[in-house]
């Protein structure tokens, strides 16, 4: 042990600065190089070539992919086939937030037949829903729980169906933004629902900026409930913008 110790010692010390001047040159062509494929796969296929290749080839090695019959596997990968084939085809917006997922995306699904987020992008989106719309304090009140537990799914059905039992509960301002983002097939509907959602969100961010002093929990309540109204406020103003610019039709 300590020989090997001692002739790694020597080799180390026998390098010179030129070896070290030569690895950090070829590590940072290497780097280069990968940084110019990735954003030329980027730009030609719409999606990252290391999360594709991740998810097609490292995937399955962590467990990621059920184990079926051997019956099974010719059907498997037919539809491991037909997966690939559909992520390369989708095309990743530039600003995901910019669209309504009922009213635009939805749409250009049937148009064109193809998806037009990949699963991680749509998976983002959520995520941000979730931080804006959710707070500790929603399983106090029935409609809000329901909602946290809504923001969550991965259906889009069960976070529809989820919005409308809300809605039978009282006048749920997250339940309106969800269906004007996902259930409204045309812009009209969508802001039809983002106004009601308004006045709903009103007259609870009145109810909650009396409270907000109260304590924590209440100030971080008034702080969703504000997001909440912000955001119903953006996009009905971003649908008057559309509408005065004739960007899409009603």
């Amino acid at each position: 042990m300590f020989g090997t110790e001692s002739s790694l010692s020597m080799f180390l010390n026998t390098l010179t600065p030129k070896f070290y001047v030569a690895l950090t040159g070829t590590s940072s062509l290497i780097s280069g190089l990968i940084l110019i494929f990735e954003w030329w796969y980027f730009r030609k296929y719409g999606t990252s070539f290391i999360e594709q290749v991740s998810v097609s080839h490292l995937r399955p090695l962590l467990g990621g992919v059920d184990n079926n019959s051997s019956n099974n596997s010719n059907s498997s990968n037919g539809d491991s086939d037909s997966n690939r084939q559909s992520v390369s085809e989708c095309k990743v917006w530039r600003n995901p937030l910019n669209l309504f997922r009922g009213a635009e995306y939805n749409r250009y699904t049937w148009v064109t037949g193809r998806e037009p987020l990949t699963y991680y992008d749509m998976n983002l989106s959520a995520q941000d829903h979730q931080t804006f719309f959710t707070c500790d304090s929603d399983h106090l009140r029935p409609a809000d729980a329901i909602m946290q537990k809504a923001w969550r799914e991965r259906n889009p059905q069960a976070r529809i169906s989820a919005a409308h039992e809300a809605l039978e509960i009282n006048e749920c301002a997250t339940a309106y933004i969800l269906l004007a983002e996902e259930e409204a097939t045309t812009i009209a509907e969508a802001e039809k629902l983002f106004k009601q959602a308004l006045k709903a969100g009103d007259g609870c961010y009145r109810r909650s900026q009396q409270l907000q002093h109260h304590g924590s929990q209440y100030e971080a309540q008034h702080s969703k409930v504000s997001s909440r109204l912000t955001c119903c406020g953006i996009r009905i103003l971003t649908i008057s913008q559309r509408k005065c610019s004739g960007q899409f039709k009603m």
